[in-house]
């Protein structure tokens, strides 16, 4: 009992300190998975904790666990009405993408570390996926807000890469264990059946979750640990069936969040918390299975394999994938970069160790040392980096406080209150949207009903009746207006064609989207939070939006601006007399 109890002291202590760390992630920038894995280590048998820890058993257990609950978490975050473009180049860079980079890095692993095909491929299946939770983190922390498309890419695809690096792996030791020595049509043909049954049962098991949560009542509070046990029945289930867990989890996941069940919100909080606890268990739980000592036979080449997947394998991977996607160079080069590998590549390398295949803790040393270096280098130049390239807004918007309650007995409406800051644009907006109902608001301790308050003041929290899909775009009338807007010249609307908009000023090749409307531009890079005075750099100038009508852009200047520019001289020059030239043409055009 007392064993028992010191285990309790000391998992809840590691825990908190877990927790606590977080704050100093966001203080200093740090990747959140390198203070997980660092306590952890410090915890560990060479560290001052020295608690000597190496069931991989449980590490597996654990580890399984929480992707699980992650993954599940991924899916149900993905709204597809709002990412439907980011879906295809995101799955062709979770499948292919994986295998690009895995085999390049494969063949160099059996090379550095004296491996056959097979065991070095092993390596480079290990460490080909990335990880999302620390480079969201880091944005997050930044203040950063991504291009949608960009964002919504590198989303979709970290939750979805996961389930394919999982079974190249599985297939590969068992290859491995075989004694085979390479990869035939059996092989793909088992790596087809897996994907496809985790795939069935993973549709199969959100529908039944939004059945059950929609046709049963239970009592106040169950709805998201129904939810949660869930996830862990069809990953489980998923994977006794000899198919795909994790893909199950986050199929399951994707459904549920794209069809309207009750308590959707409480269901979101809840997994909030349940995602954080799961990353924190995991990580702390592979930083105390790691040997810090044991890492210095395999550095040298470890820390070779690491520089190569940043700078050739993942990069080549990407170019290749997103080629036919009309990604601009920057966004390409920046979704390069952002290939963070993380925790799932380390719980990856614990497999080789449970099979008891030969060299087995070198597997995980080497992923160990490439999750450490790929943390410390791109981690900390994630945010430098999406400024740098310019694929991070340059005026995102500002965090709103916002409250969401479920209506118990309908699925249409959700009630949804806001604190009223200074400035915020509901003070000044002349009507509000139809689909939002005034239902009270809260003014001085005193509860009023909308015609008694009359007109919002700030300092009011006030309560809606809002469509659940609507709540993001509804946020923006509750951000308050922190900056002066700059106006262009020439005005012009915002269902204006981006072809049309060349021709008319005579500007270089802008977009590749030639049939899109600059409204649609707008739309890819603000999504549901465009505000008037959003501004989108094309070529030698730049385009403000000056009015805002149903979320989109519909009436746009543009805005020559004498700051200093990556454009030569001689090209802002030509700029303005093409616009110049350009300005009768286009007023009689209006």
């Amino acid at each position: 009992m007392s064993f028992l109890n010191t285990v309790l002291l000391l998992g809840a202590l590691l825990m908190l300190a877990g927790i606590l760390s977080s704050l100093i992630a966001a203080r200093f920038g740090a990747p959140l998975l390198l203070i997980f894995l660092v306590i952890g280590m410090l915890a560990g048998e060479n560290g001052p904790g020295g608690i000597a820890f190496n069931d991989y058993g449980l590490t597996y257990l654990v580890g399984s666990l929480a992707l699980a609950i992650i993954l599940f978490d991924g899916g149900l975050r993905t709204q597809l009405s709002r990412f439907g473009d980011a879906i295809l180049p995101a799955a062709t860079l979770a499948t292919v993408g994986v295998v690009m980079t895995a085999v390049p890095t494969g063949l160099l692993a059996a090379w550095l570390l004296g491996l056959s095909l097979l065991e070095g491929l092993l390596v480079g299946a290990i460490v080909s996926s990335t990880d999302a939770a620390a480079v969201f983190f880091l944005l997050r922390a930044g203040g950063m807000q991504l291009r949608r498309r960009v964002g919504a890419t590198l989303e979709i695809e970290s939750a979805t890469n996961d389930p394919a690096a999982m079974f190249l792996t599985l297939v590969l030791v068992e290859l491995v264990r075989a004694g085979r020595t390479g990869i035939d049509l059996d092989t793909l043909t088992i790596l087809l059946e897996h994907a496809a049954l985790g795939g069935l049962i993973g549709l199969a098991g959100g529908l039944t979750i939004v059945g059950g949560l929609n046709r049963i009542s239970f009592p106040s509070g169950l709805h998201p640990l129904f939810v949660a046990a869930s996830a862990i029945v069809v990953y489980a289930a998923a994977s006794l069936a000899g198919g795909s867990g994790f893909l199950a989890a986050y199929l399951a996941g994707l459904v549920v969040g794209n069809r309207p069940v009750r308590a959707f919100a409480s269901i979101l909080s809840f997994h909030d918390g349940a995602t954080w606890l799961a990353q924190i268990a995991m990580f702390l739980v592979l930083g105390l299975l790691v040997t810090p000592t044991e890492l210095l036979a395999t550095l040298a080449p470890a820390l070779a394999i690491a520089v190569f997947l940043m700078v050739v394998g993942r990069p080549v991977a990407v170019w290749a994938c997103l080629l036919p996607f009309n990604f601009t160079t920057r966004e390409k080069l920046f979704m390069s970069w952002v290939g963070l590998r993380g925790a799932v590549s380390i719980f990856l390398a614990a497999i080789p160790v449970l099979t008891e295949l030969p060299n087995a803790s070198m597997y995980f040393n080497v992923a160990f040392v490439v999750v450490l270096v790929s943390l410390i280098v791109q981690g900390w130049s994630i945010t430098w980096s999406a400024r740098k390239l310019g694929v991070a807004l340059l005026n995102p918007a500002p965090a709103v406080q916002r409250i969401e309650i479920d209506l118990p007995g309908q699925l249409e409406l959700e009630l949804v209150g806001y604190p009223i800051q200074e400035g915020s644009r509901v003070l000044s907006e002349k009507a509000l949207p139809e689909w939002a109902t005034c239902t009270l608001v809260v003014r001085n301790d005193l509860v009023l009903a909308p015609q008694e308050a009359g007109a919002l003041k700030a300092g009011d929290y006030v309560y809606f009746l809002v469509p659940p899909d609507r709540v993001l775009s509804f946020d923006r009338y509750f951000s308050p207006e922190e900056r002066i807007v700059e106006h262009g010249i020439f005005r012009f609307p915002g269902d204006m064609k981006v072809g049309e908009l060349e021709d008319f000023y005579g500007l270089p090749h802008i977009e590749e989207r030639k049939e899109a409307t600059v409204a649609d531009i707008f739309a890819d890079r603000f999504e549901n939070q465009l505000r008037v005075g959003d501004k989108v750099e094309v070529g030698p100038v730049t385009l403000v939006c000056e009015e805002v009508e149903n979320e989109r852009a519909k009436t746009v200047s543009l805005l020559i601006a004498e700051t200093e520019s990556e454009t030569p001289p001689k090209a802002w020059k030509a700029a303005l007399e093409s616009v110049l030239r350009s300005t009768r043409t286009l007023i009689s055009r209006i």
